[in-house]
């Protein structure tokens, strides 16, 4: 190693560590190359690495070629390395020394900082420790106190109760900090950047040295004693979590490089949707941009935001909005999964973000289009080889009131759902004091007998034809002349829905993506929502639940006005007012009987909430549901439980609507049959309005009709639900 490189024994030398090295590679075709340069964090061909050692030298430190099948003489040597799983611990099932090389790109910056992150994960975590290095060790403490939940204090008792039980000498971090500095030198940090607490702007590029907002004025410091600014503390800060250096992370992991073509190479094609890549607007993506869809590592993403209480407390009012990113290349069984769902953008203050979200989206849309403009340069582990990496955002995943924050459109009023827009059936009701949305009869065909009935609906025939939704470009044109500016105290904020604009109040912040008006659909409604409320509604009626029912002395002052349903007018009486019994209406006995089924059910264990907790037989009521468990009683329980109570025609609609969302969440979805479930689904909202009051039909009701289009169009439901969002935000505010 220290000999001239033109020398003969330099030549032998070099020899002698090829053969070595390829006898005990698991890659017959790269190996570690062990040059000043490159250090063993890159693996090149033989070929490129005898040239590496010729013009740069072999490391003078590498005595012994741990990198390269040779027993390490420390206590922890690859060999005992290999015997123990440590991989749980990394989210892409790295070992530490995987995860070292992974954290450094190609050109090994920062070498200092490499070698002794190198250090970290061959020592031993204590003299004679043959399980843990010091790196594997912090890692795998931190992954637990992620996916439990635990507080920082906790997490500081723990290492010191821990560096108690160790050794004298042992190498485990004892406090929290000390633990976040060997991960952040991993490639897991994130920038800080200082907002305006009105929500007018952030403090980034033009604004970056300003102290004042230039919008409303406000300062950027917090005021300390005496009314002081203190100069270097924000009043509002955002975390921003880079997604491009995750990125070519992602891709320098072989086996996450090789699981990220999965929907190029093992896809099933057999003209049915189990993968987002099925589906119509993937296929668009390949047919607008050749270039883009002629690779498949170029990834196709989607991104959650919804707002969360971290302390679950009901009287805090303190918010959190994480943003979070979903990478669609991967299987199916991958993509949901927690340790793929990247977290890029918290927003945290008192107050939501609401209109102004588009503010904080501003980093994020940049590298959006960053990567799909240019793109970046990444190393492909399992092809061995660089290449250019694009990217592009499919569409966004919210509830409906963050679904109109992000599309920039109403969710309430005249025109609050966003697919029918300025054509929503919508009626303003006196007595509920709601807006009730009807006229489902729109979505039948022509000849549909429906159509021409009065008496069993609004009293009028329908012929009109079912609206058609806006497409990206005709929105964008709709949006252009609004202005609307950002920030709590703006006074030139949009407040009414003009007639020419329909029900848009705002230029979304994606439509700066080029692609994005050209998408088939750019924001998904939620199925997780949408199946919560309706069903919620549902079971509030049917047991008359205070508070939860849309059947009530307001509701038939609704229908007397509208002249229909005269027979259920209510009845006033010297002492109180008597509401004649319904279709729906159940007695007590029934109301007896749907309970104590509920109650008496038996699930496997972790099917849904222990039932029984949540049925209260006395009151007849269930309290404390969850959206899991309104979504087992949609699909599975209530259609059991209806059984020999009701009318039948009353039992079979509600039934038709259970089945339906049973339908919808399917994970294979049959093409052929969407047709047959968009005119199941019309009618049975056309049943519903038979029987079920006008105040029944809330905008969430109405969602509905529009559930099919979206898979149609996107794919499954469960990869645009936010049941997996949801599930896991809470483990990032560990």
């Amino acid at each position: 190693m220290s000999k001239d490189r033109l020398s003969l024994e330099y030549e032998s030398g070099v020899e002698s560590f090829l053969r070595f090295a390829l006898q005990t590679a698991v890659d017959s075709t790269a190996i570690s190359c062990p040059c000043t340069k490159c250090g063993n964090l890159i693996k090149h061909k033989i070929t490129t690495v005898r040239a590496h050692l010729y013009v740069s030298g072999m490391d003078l430190t590498y005595h012994t070629w741990i990198w390269h099948g040779e027993r390490s003489t420390s206590a922890y040597s690859k060999k005992d390395r290999d015997q123990v799983n440590i991989s749980e611990p990394s989210i892409f099932n790295e070992t530490p020394i995987d995860m070292v090389h992974a954290a450094y790109d190609e050109c090994g910056e920062n070498p200092d900082q490499f070698r002794k992150l190198l250090e970290d994960a061959e020592k031993p975590l204590y003299p004679g420790c043959s399980g843990f290095t010091k790196l594997s060790g912090v890692v795998k403490l931190y992954n637990l106190k992620a996916k439990y939940s635990w507080s920082d204090r906790g997490f500081n008792e723990l290492l010191k109760v821990l560096g108690e039980m160790f050794p004298a000498n042992h190498e485990l971090p004892l406090s929290l900090y000390d633990a976040k500095k060997s991960l952040v030198a991993l490639g897991m940090d994130y920038e800080k950047i200082h907002a305006c607490p009105n929500d007018c702007i952030l403090y980034r590029k033009d604004f970056k040295e300003l102290s004042n907002c230039p919008t409303c004025g406000v300062s950027r410091w917090k005021l300390g004693k005496n009314s002081n600014v203190r100069v270097g503390v924000p009043v509002k800060v955002i975390w921003y979590f880079p997604p491009i250096p995750r990125f070519q992370r992602m891709f320098k992991n072989k086996e996450m490089a090789k699981d990220l073509t999965w929907h190029d190479d093992k896809r099933v094609y057999d003209g049915k949707l189990r993968h987002p890549a099925d589906s119509p607007s993937w296929r668009k993506v390949d047919y607008m941009w050749p270039d883009f869809g002629s690779e498949p590592r170029n990834l196709r993403m989607a991104i959650s935001a919804d707002g969360v209480n971290p302390h679950r407390l009901m009287n805090c009012t303190y918010s959190y909005w994480p943003v979070l990113m979903i990478t669609y290349n991967l299987p199916p069984w991958l993509c949901m999964k927690r340790k793929f769902m990247m977290l890029t953008l918290l927003i945290a203050g008192p107050k939501q973000a609401g209109n102004d979200i588009d503010v904080y989206l501003a980093p994020l849309v940049d590298e959006l289009k960053l990567l799909w403009e240019v793109g970046i340069t990444a190393y492909d582990a399992y092809r061995q080889e660089s290449f250019n990496l694009r990217a592009i955002l499919l569409w966004t995943i919210n509830d409906f009131p963050a679904y109109g924050n992000l599309a920039g459109c109403y969710v309430k009023g005249y025109r609050a759902c966003p697919v029918c827009e300025e054509k929503t059936h919508a009626t303003r009701l006196k007595h509920s004091r709601k807006m009730s949305f009807t006229g489902h009869r729109r979505f039948l065909h022509a000849s549909h007998p429906y159509r021409r009935q009065k008496k069993s609906f609004d009293g009028k025939q329908e012929f009109r034809p079912a609206p058609t939704p806006l497409s990206g470009s005709d929105i964008l044109e709709k949006v252009k002349g609004i202005q609307c500016q950002m920030g709590k105290m703006s006074c030139n904020r949009q407040l009414k829905q003009d007639d020419d604009k329909g029900c848009w109040k705002k230029k979304s912040i994606f439509f700066e993506l080029e692609y994005w008006e050209h998408l088939h659909v750019r924001h998904c409604l939620d199925v997780m929502h949408i199946e919560k409320n309706v069903c919620e509604s549902l079971i509030g009626t049917l047991l008359d639940v205070p508070g939860k029912t849309k059947d009530g002395l307001a509701s038939r002052r609704d229908l007397e006005e509208m002249h229909l349903r005269t027979e259920l007018a209510p009845v006033v009486g010297e002492k109180r007012t008597y509401l004649p019994p319904t279709c729906y209406t159940l007695s007590k006995d029934e109301k007896r009987k749907v309970c104590h089924s509920f109650y008496e059910m038996k699930f496997p264990s972790g099917y849904t909430s222990n039932v029984k907790n949540l049925v209260l037989m006395k009151e007849l009521k269930l309290i404390g549901l969850k959206s899991h468990d309104y979504h087992t009683l949609m699909q599975q329980l209530l259609p059991v439980a209806l059984r020999g109570v009701l009318l039948k025609h009353v039992r079979y609609a509600i039934t038709r609507l259970c089945f339906f969302f049973n339908q919808l969440c399917n994970k294979v979805i049959d093409v052929s049959k969407l047709d047959e479930m968009q005119r199941n689904i019309a009618e049975t909202l056309c049943l519903l309005e038979k029987y079920f009051p006008p105040s029944f039909f809330d905008i969430m009701v109405h969602l509905t009709i529009h559930l099919v289009q979206e898979v149609r169009l996107c794919g499954p439901v469960w990869f645009r639900w936010m049941y997996s969002l949801g599930k896991n935000i809470f483990g990032y505010f560990s």
